[in-house]
């Protein structure tokens, strides 16, 4: 089965999402910073076959608004409930990964009623740092684009399938290969979320909730430890093997975990 591809516009911004259809309950996918839809495309197929699944890029990413006016935490929200109300997604589960799992999170605290379920793959609350957008912004100049073909993309970003998962992303232009989004709407993307911490939206959450860590991830010990402490009846589980990219490390273990968490959804 394969996926159509879905526009959805929302206070003039263009948002583009690949539609798998399926049965049953809808899941929306929203990837990380400087990703793109097709990085859930392994996990978007094998969730089909029991799911409506809609994988978005979200604003100043991948086939959507690149240039959008607002990088808010709540611009990031408000797409998402355009999303699932111009798609028809009767309460879904919002399932992301670092920076779509924040938005995710923000989503479910803020529209209860809308969401029927959540999974955070490599997410959690966050807190104060002052350093990651001068980090990240780091990382984004070290790219040494154009890159001139696409194998060489998938060397420099990491080799295997998570540099061809992050490879998928770029365009063709130009005689070479580039980004599909600009560094500064990057940086400005992170900015209020290394501001403070969200742990207050966290306790706000109602819905089943499932925390999926890789064993050498981003998420500090302390975080989760945290996110489990204000929400006892979240389920939380660890891939061995994998890193912060786990999604396109190890896209069969996330779907099984996926897979047990929305078939124990029963509303």
């Amino acid at each position: 089965m394969g996926w159509s591809e879905r526009l959805v516009s929302h206070d003039g911004v263009r948002l583009v999402c690949r539609d798998w259809a399926g049965p049953g309950r809808p899941v929306v996918l929203l990837h990380g910073l400087a990703g793109h839809a097709g990085e859930w495309d392994a996990v978007a197929a094998e969730l089909s076959t029991r799911h409506r699944v809609v994988a978005v890029d979200q604003r100043g990413h991948g086939a959507s608004e690149r240039r959008p006016p607002e990088v808010s935490r709540a611009a990031y929200v408000a797409d998402v409930v355009a999303v699932v109300e111009q798609l028809g997604l009767r309460r879904p589960v919002l399932a992301g990964q670092s920076l779509g799992g924040h938005t995710a999170m923000l989503t479910a605290a803020a529209h209860p009623g809308l969401v029927g379920g959540l999974v955070l793959v490599e997410a959690g609350p966050g807190g104060p740092d002052p350093d990651v957008a001068g980090e990240v912004g780091d990382w984004l100049d070290s790219w040494p684009t154009p890159f001139p073909a696409r194998e060489a993309a998938v060397e420099f970003l990491g080799g295997g399938s998570v540099g061809a998962g992050w490879a998928a992303g770029l365009e063709e232009r130009d005689g070479g290969w580039w980004p599909r989004f600009d560094r500064d709407v990057m940086v400005d993307s992170l900015t209020e979320l290394t501001q403070r911490s969200f742990l207050a939206e966290w306790a706000r959450i109602a819905c089943p909730t499932l925390v999926v860590l890789g064993q050498s991830g981003f998420v500090p010990a302390a975080e989760a430890d945290e996110m489990l402490r204000r929400g006892p009846a979240t389920m939380a589980v660890s891939i061995p093997g994998t890193g912060h990219d786990l999604h396109l490390e190890r896209p069969e273990a996330l779907h099984a975990a996926l897979a047990a968490f929305l078939a124990g959804i029963t509303d």
